[in-house]
């Protein structure tokens, strides 16, 4: 669990750190140590002459062996025990394909446009197409395994080209067009009734090409879900190609510590 420092004080709330954070323990803010906590002592000197190094010395090969017999023995029993999964005690990142090492960026042909990975701990795209967008590419992470109504919560960098139905009629409809799509993302991927907060609604030119931006936030309170609201961005550019390219990040509030990563993403976008 993290806090987050803006400048004059740490937040009241604490959130799981999120992929791509990283935390570290400041030594002048660690706890004192609790009465009765045991130190150990510095070894005594010992005389040339004294049996002490022996002594220790013979009951360390003698308790080396043991445990080496005992090692061997169990290993007859069970091959497999060490290697049981259900004895780790953290939990275990979400299973899913991975970027080739060394990708900096991920690349949507079919899009035409390329934007920034994020780095570990995000997954390639490898789930259902989105309904707003004919093909999808980009990258996720599970927040929640399972919602009350059987699906799978994520945190999601996509891409793909618009889709059919939205009004798309050349880069003079980009607002309304968005806006139509930003209200399809809404009823299809969002628990109800929420409340929507417009914090950018805006033209925007993205490397030479006509953009507009919509970005919101999203409140809800129903029973089940880790999260209680979301953080959402759409951007949807002139591609010069029949169908604009839709960039869609959303990051729900357990890792609003991942929000700056909207603007990393939505700043770098390149067209192909």
């Amino acid at each position: 669990m993290v806090r987050w420092w803006s400048g004059t004080g740490w937040s009241d709330v604490a959130t799981p750190a999120g992929p791509g954070v990283s935390v570290q323990t400041s030594p002048v803010l660690a706890p004192p140590a609790r009465p009765g906590t045991f130190v150990v002592p510095p070894p005594a000197p010992t005389g040339t002459g004294s049996r002490t190094p022996w002594l220790v010395g013979i009951s360390l090969l003698v308790l080396v062996a043991v445990v080496g017999a005992a090692l061997f023995l169990g290993r007859s029993d069970s091959e497999t025990a060490v290697a049981d999964p259900t004895a780790t005690s953290g939990q275990l990142p979400p299973a899913g394909p991975t970027f080739a090492p060394g990708t900096i960026r991920i690349i949507d042909e079919v899009s035409g446009v390329s934007y920034p990975f994020l780095g570990d701990g995000w997954y390639e795209w490898a789930l259902w197409d989105q309904e707003e967008t004919t093909e999808t590419a980009g990258q996720y992470f599970t927040t929640q395994e399972l919602t009350p109504d059987g699906n799978t919560f994520i945190s999601q960098c996509s891409s793909g080209p618009l889709a059919d139905g939205y009004g798309w009629a050349g880069p003079s409809t980009l607002q309304s067009t968005l806006a139509t799509v930003a209200d399809s993302v809404r009823d299809n991927y969002y628990p109800g009734p929420n409340e929507r907060t417009v914090l950018r609604d805006e033209a925007r030119t993205v490397d030479g090409h006509a953009a507009h931006l919509y970005e919101f936030q999203l409140a809800w309170d129903v029973p089940g879900y880790d999260a209680s609201g979301e953080r959402a961005a759409l951007l949807l550019i002139d591609v010069g190609r029949p169908a604009p390219a839709l960039v869609y990040m959303s990051i729900p509030n357990t890792h609003a510590e991942l929000y700056g990563a909207i603007d990393r993403v939505l700043d770098a976008v390149d067209v192909l």
